[in-house]
């Protein structure tokens, strides 16, 4: 679909193979937060009072780890500005941040712990959260003064940081960045979770008055159009030989229309619809895979997508390489979690997929 990619791909690989080392870099920073998942297949979810045994559990590092995880595989500096407490759970988190060389430019809490959460996974799929919030939800509005985007930065917002004291952090960090995306010299990009239906209306409207880039899944997306009270047509998605994709597209234009600012509507192995202000939905290709894991792959596409845009690729174009990171990182599942792949073979699938058409 996009030649630009083939022409850039010797370019790139030549001007950032040292990416990381390069003092002239532009980074990704998140402002999300970074807790231990404890995974765990159960035959079924146990009613109050009774029991379960787990056949296998698994210890991951989540959270906006998977995103800036993925920005590092992608050749950009990562760096979480998020709260770490001190005790086991945060422990587990700063080993996870300096193995994957992510920077920890955030504060640091020696009264409490980071949190953590259980995911239990029965035999058909489902998965139940139960969530013990720690250092990384407990800030104030103070909390991202530490922010300090240079130029060409692009800082990461996710939806799982909009819903605690730590919200008050985003929101003053908000109201020092122009409202006008073209007058600001770094990069904003919202991931918001399928909880921005809970999130206070002060904060979503500062949230969209500042127009950052939305990258959403089709879930997320349809709770944000319910929010702002967006009518869609919903005619395409009842009928029957290619609905779904007009659908998307709909859903992408309505709320890109509302929104004003650009926008990424993602929709798994079918690629994502991607709208810019003024302009018409374009629909960018995915790479099926069989999906093998039991998390989303959302956050190494939005990871993928923060660092190609640091490393200066257009929007559409970092949109195509998310999309591939994304399908790689499904086949390359560790313990139920898709696991991103390098910016090397995120580009190689990309390549390959063009030379094949």
């Amino acid at each position: 679909m996009l030649s630009r990619i083939g022409e850039r791909v010797a370019e790139f690989t030549h001007a950032n193979q040292s990416t990381q080392d390069s003092p002239d870099s532009h980074a990704v920073i998140s402002l999300g937060h970074v807790w231990v998942d404890i995974m765990m297949d159960v035959n079924t979810i146990p009613q109050a009072g009774g029991f379960a045994v787990s056949d296998h559990t698994n210890a991951t590092v989540g959270g906006s780890y998977r995103v800036l995880q993925a920005a590092a595989r992608m050749g950009a500096p990562a760096k979480h500005a998020g709260i770490i407490g001190t005790g086991p759970w945060a422990t587990i988190v700063r080993d996870a941040l300096a193995a994957n060389g992510i920077e920890h430019i955030g504060q640091d809490r020696l009264d409490t712990d980071s949190g953590f959460r259980l995911v239990l996974t029965d035999e058909d799929r489902r998965k139940t959260y139960i969530a013990t919030y720690g250092a990384e939800a407990q800030g104030d509005d103070t909390t991202f003064n530490c922010v300090e985007p240079a130029t060409g930065d692009v800082v990461h917002i996710s939806g799982n940081t909009l819903m605690d004291h730590t919200a008050a952090g985003v929101d003053e960090f908000m109201h020092h960045a122009s409202n006008d995306p073209f007058g600001r010299d770094f990069t904003i990009v919202l991931n918001p979770t399928n909880t921005l239906s809970l999130v206070n209306d002060h904060l979503l409207e500062d949230l969209v008055l500042a127009r950052p880039i939305w990258s959403c899944n089709r879930q997320e997306a349809n709770t944000l159009a319910d929010r702002l009270g967006i009518l869609r047509n919903d005619e395409a998605s009842l009928t029957v030989g290619g609905g779904f994709d007009r659908s998307m597209a709909e859903l992408c234009r309505a709320l890109g229309e509302t929104l004003r600012a650009p926008l990424v509507v993602r929709a798994g192995s079918r690629g994502a619809w991607v709208r810019t202000p003024g302009g018409e939905v374009v629909h960018v290709e995915g790479y099926p895979t069989k999906a093998t894991h039991t998390r989303s792959a959302g956050a190494p596409h939005t990871g993928t997508l923060c660092a190609m845009l640091a490393r200066g690729w257009s929007l559409i174009d970092a949109v195509q390489i998310a999309n591939a990171a994304a399908s790689l990182a499904i086949q390359r599942s560790i313990g139920g979690v898709p696991s991103c792949p390098s910016y090397t073979d995120a580009i190689a699938l990309v390549d390959a997929s063009e030379n094949s058409r």
